[in-house]
């Protein structure tokens, strides 16, 4: 069903003014504005692997593996005198595309500082809500082209593809057919937003949330809610990966947009149609205008959670990404949208 006709589009003179005060800026948040200064845990300090990889002459390339093994297990945890490994990392070494995306990589990030400083600030508040969880150790590397999964998180480390956020004037990432909405996320902005996303779905792996758009929709904005808790004064747009015009333009047209699922009875659907218009991912969602961002759906859903956290501040962040009853959710939180 087409929905344009329930869609008041904002003025021009309002949108500028929206973007102007709001477009990055964060939502007023008290409830995520904890102290964590006192939580004793060490800075982090970030592994470059692919620096100490890329440092070993090919000609003494085993004996260079065997050096820095100790210090990343991770990546040699393996057999260093089995020869078809040696070969297969020699090939992978001297490979052009590699090595563009190694030199590239070395470019853009020659210095980690900052986000080091971003990861301690966001593992403590990860303490202060999860305090017998383990810190990660962060590693960096070089992918080739790791696109659908820049970070990961497996077991108690934190993988980086370095070369995964090179910025939108990357050539390769248009030659090897990536739609322009998924190139302007890979900005080395996006890191940090990403290492928190990879350890949530780590700690609450994804699960079948329900039928409903709702079911869904809560869902979406659970894990976005997890991500706010990490990084509470990091841009409210790089956290759900919109771009700051996407960011002004939800923000201006919330009532609007929750106003069209309402008049329609799309809150309950189960339709695969409905659910895939409102979270499936792309460059706009297409029942509004080019300006609007995808995802819509999850957008609702993490202003839904926002609201039902502050309304209830007995609820812990624990508890929240345990409860599975959507609709308890929607109705405890008073979700009103502004206007």
């Amino acid at each position: 069903m087409r929905m344009k006709k329930f869609l008041t589009i904002c003025s021009h003179s309002l949108f500028v003014a929206l973007f102007l005060l709001t477009g990055s800026c964060n939502w007023s948040r008290p409830r995520l504005q904890v102290d964590v200064s006192e939580i004793p845990m060490n800075d982090v300090k970030v592994h470059r692997y692919d620096q100490a990889l890329f440092a070993i002459p090919l000609d003494r390339l085993e004996t260079g593996l065997g050096q820095i093994k100790p210090s990343y297990p991770f990546f040699l945890n393996t057999d260093l005198s089995d020869t078809a490994k040696i070969n297969n990392l020699k090939e992978y070494l001297t490979n052009g595309r590699t090595i563009e995306f190694y030199n590239a990589s070395q470019a853009r990030f020659k210095d980690l500082t900052g986000l080091e400083q971003n990861l301690t600030d966001a593992f403590r508040h990860f303490i202060y809500y999860f305090p017998d969880a383990v810190i990660p150790r962060v590693y960096t590397y070089i992918s080739g082209g790791e696109y659908d999964h820049p970070v990961q998180f497996v077991d108690t480390v934190l993988l980086i593809a370095l070369d995964a956020y090179l910025g939108t004037d990357f050539k390769p990432y248009g030659a090897d057919g990536l739609p322009l909405y998924k190139i302007v996320r890979m900005e080395p902005e996006f890191i940090l937003p990403g290492c928190i996303r990879a350890m949530e779905e780590a700690y609450f792996p994804v699960t079948y949330p329900g039928n409903m758009l709702l079911d869904q929709m809560v869902d979406a904005g659970k894990r976005l809610y997890f991500v706010d808790a990490m990084i509470p004064d990091y841009p409210d747009s790089l956290k759900i990966s919109y771009t700051e015009k996407q960011m002004a333009w939800v923000t201006a047209n919330e009532a609007q947009v929750w106003a069209a699922l309402i008049e329609n009875q799309m809150l309950f659907s189960s339709q695969g149609s409905t659910i895939r218009t409102f979270l499936a991912d792309g460059p706009f969602t297409a029942e509004f205008s080019q300006a609007s961002p995808p995802r819509l759906g999850e957008y609702l859903g993490w202003r839904i959670v926002k609201a039902y956290m502050e309304e209830n501040p007995d609820v812990t962040l624990q508890e929240l990404m345990d409860e599975a009853d959507s609709q308890k959710i929607l109705s405890r939180s008073t979700y009103k949208p502004r206007k």
